[in-house]
């Protein structure tokens, strides 16, 4: 959160980005954390945290859709490398999201394999469409993370590590307008 502030304010440190760090990870990786995000080109973890090489694991997908894949690659940090935190990013006027809203609203399937986003965030547009609000898309975004968070603290693997305290697993949502992160659910202490 400290590289968070420092890219709301334009202090960025830049850190781990040298030859000599390249140098240093390039035999072995440990990150302090993974992050799970969108694709949407402007939400890029490393950056908008002001991280550097070797320090974070990354991956995204088009609205934080989840599935085996997705989840087994959330869990090689905490059980490869004793990472500490996950972060579920999800963020402000997500095209994924808004995406498969529509479809589930209308009833019209998305093309090809966009269909198996729209399928995984089917839980959160149910839950969206109960919870109702100003913005529905937002409202849909901010529950997938919410979701996903607790999905991921009770898989089968990761629920040992969070109840040992070992791992916390945030949700947390990045604001396209301002750069900062809202932590959601589970701040680590």
């Amino acid at each position: 959160m400290e590289g968070n502030q420092r890219w709301v304010s334009g202090n960025l440190h830049h850190p781990d980005r040298d030859p000599n760090r390249r140098q240093l990870v390039a035999q072995t990786q440990k990150p302090f954390g993974s992050i799970l995000s969108c694709i949407d080109s402007r939400v890029p973890p490393e950056l908008l945290f002001d991280t550097g090489l070797g320090d974070l694991y990354v991956m995204r997908t088009g609205g934080e859709a989840d599935g085996p894949v997705v989840t087994g690659s959330v869990e090689y940090g905490p059980l490869t490398s004793g990472t500490p935190l996950i972060v579920v990013l999800g963020h402000q006027r997500c095209g994924a999201v808004k995406a498969a809203y529509t479809s589930l609203r209308d009833g019209k399937p998305l093309p090809g394999n966009l269909q198996a986003i729209v399928r995984s965030l089917r839980p959160a547009y149910a839950q969206a469409v109960r919870k109702g609000g100003p913005d529905p898309v937002e409202t849909m975004a901010r529950v997938q993370v919410t979701l996903l968070t607790a999905d991921l603290r009770s898989d089968g693997v990761l629920a040992p590590l969070v109840s040992r305290g070992s791992l916390a697993v945030v949700g947390a949502f990045y604001s396209l307008d301002t750069g900062k992160v809202e932590v959601l659910t589970s701040a680590p202490s």
